[in-house]
């Protein structure tokens, strides 16, 4: 079935009738419905901006229910959940029988994990479509996860006093077998030949033996948990210092980034700047990769925690499954106490923040106030942690709610305020798709890097890194396109109602 805006791409009808309540022949609603056309067809080439425009010019046309959901379900493409939220409410407020509409903002709520929500849309949805197969499953999923979530708060207490190390402990690990001819810690310790033998390990799609894998989380916990929650970093005056975006599980991309910049190394230090796995399907690779070379250096690497670092996001878009598909249920729940302890943001030579997502809801956020965020948790829905996490610019002065329904939307003159206030240059962010892989904003003084080329193998974009010195910080650009990678989709492994 072919994943257009008017045809939900799974597959639940409207068992209503689709025509528009203006007759026909009217001249606005012929204008309208031709827009609306135009629009479909850019959907289905996936361009979704475009479609965007050309249903919002048939909303300003004619208004309908039908348009309104349209557009819901394009921003939920390019992940602009709360104003995909937005256009469903429109749409059952002008038509409150409208399926189609409450199947939108059932998916647009699962996106920002407000599932007891969801649950009653898709109960709605399945109650008007009893002999629809998918609107039951769906119902039946969403209903799981309820209940899952509601079980994990249960035994919270429990988890609060667990750590990684612990259940490493308790683990009866399997003897290493003969014939695994893989990677190998040596004396438990990362070393560079462990981390090349890895990488041509996964490029040639084979799985380290668990063994090592759980020693590279316990380890992790270790490190991670003697690091702040702003790290600072000195580049010295003439040493490269790379920042990457998103890397959502994109392996091969990954890999193509080390072969045009070089491996990590003392001389060759890197920030990945969150959002490390989900999406893409080979997100188990790029974590062990990016985590290996944090023990492996763990003074001239650095890691970030992003937004799909958390329980919530790895359930939906394909990182639980993932790893319970190549190693266990235990095993994801451990990444899920390791990702606690990422730092949230970092300082270069005191002159450049680099957080995942951006600024925040209020004036005067000092660098003290960053240092000071207890981030042992999962990311809450407002306040510090979770807008250095979700934020994004836009280019009118002020703030406006958030397009993704999570944190806040920030002018230049919110940037120019903060720079101020804390004697800092300009700040490196990541969080959205660029379609050269990076774009620069507010007067140059907020900065997005995007690293994984041809996002979720379908948005065409560029990748791309930046560069700076300790003695220049003005940032170089490096972008590149998309590298061949095995054929297993994107979002593989993801919470079904997501794919």
């Amino acid at each position: 079935m072919s994943s257009t805006a008017e045809d939900t791409n799974h597959k639940v009808e409207a068992p209503v009738a689709a025509a528009p309540e203006i007759a026909p022949e009217n001249p606005l609603q012929t204008k309208a419905d031709e827009l609306g056309a135009r629009g479909n067809e850019y959907f289905k080439e996936q361009n979704y901006e475009q479609a965007i425009a050309l249903y919002t010019e048939a909303i300003e046309t004619c208004p309908n229910e039908r348009f309104y959901a349209n557009r819901s379900f394009a921003h939920f493409r390019t992940e602009s959940y709360g104003y995909a939220l937005s256009d469903a409410d429109k749409a059952i407020s002008m038509k409150n029988s409208y399926t189609k509409a409450y199947y939108r903002r059932a998916a647009a709520l699962m996106a920002l994990g407000r599932f007891k929500k969801a649950l009653a849309d898709l109960e709605f949805v399945a109650k008007r479509c009893p002999s629809a197969k998918d609107a039951q499953d769906k119902y039946a999923e969403c209903k799981k996860m309820v209940n899952k979530i509601a079980f994990e708060k249960a035994i919270s207490v429990q988890h609060q006093e667990k750590s990684v190390a612990k259940m490493c402990r308790d683990l009866e690990f399997v003897t290493i077998e003969d014939d695994y001819n893989g990677p190998k810690l040596e004396n438990g310790q990362v070393t560079l030949e462990f981390m090349k033998s890895l990488l041509d390990w996964y490029k040639n799609q084979n799985k380290l033996h668990k063994n090592f894998a759980y020693r590279i989380l316990c380890d992790m916990e270790a490190l991670l948990k003697t690091q702040p929650s702003l790290v600072e970093i000195n580049v010295p005056d003439e040493q490269k210092f790379t920042v990457c975006g998103d890397i959502h599980g994109q392996f091969y991309d990954l890999l193509h980034i080390f072969e045009i910049n070089g491996l990590p190394s003392e001389t060759n230090p890197y920030l990945f700047n969150g959002d490390f796995v989900d999406r893409g399907s080979f997100s188990v690779e790029c974590i062990f990769t990016l985590f290996g070379f944090k023990l492996l250096y763990p003074n001239n690497f650095f890691l970030a925690r992003g937004n799909h670092e958390s329980f919530n996001m790895n359930q939906l878009y394909g990182f639980t499954g993932e790893v319970v598909s190549k190693y266990s249920q235990n095993m994801a729940d451990m990444f899920t106490l390791v990702y606690n302890w990422l730092p949230l943001c970092h300082l270069i030579n005191k002159k450049v923040l680099v957080m995942h997502g951006g600024l925040f809801s209020k004036d005067n956020v000092s660098l003290d106030d960053l240092r000071a965020i207890d981030r042992n948790c999962q990311p809450p829905e407002e306040g510090l942690m979770c807008e250095l996490l979700w934020s994004d610019p836009h280019p009118l002065p002020g703030r406006v709610p958030s397009k993704r329904g999570v944190g806040i939307q920030f002018g230049p003159d919110v940037t120019e305020a903060f720079l101020k206030y804390n004697n800092l240059d300009y700040i490196i962010r990541s969080h959205e798709v660029k379609a050269e892989g990076y774009e620069v904003d507010h007067n140059g003084k907020c900065i997005t890097v995007f690293s994984a080329p041809n996002y979720c193998d379908q948005m065409k974009n560029l990748g791309a890194f930046i560069t700076l010195k300790g003695n220049d910080l003005t940032p170089k650009y490096t972008t590149y396109s998309d590298s061949p990678h095995p054929s297993i989709r994107p979002m593989a492994y993801a919470y079904s109602l997501m794919t």
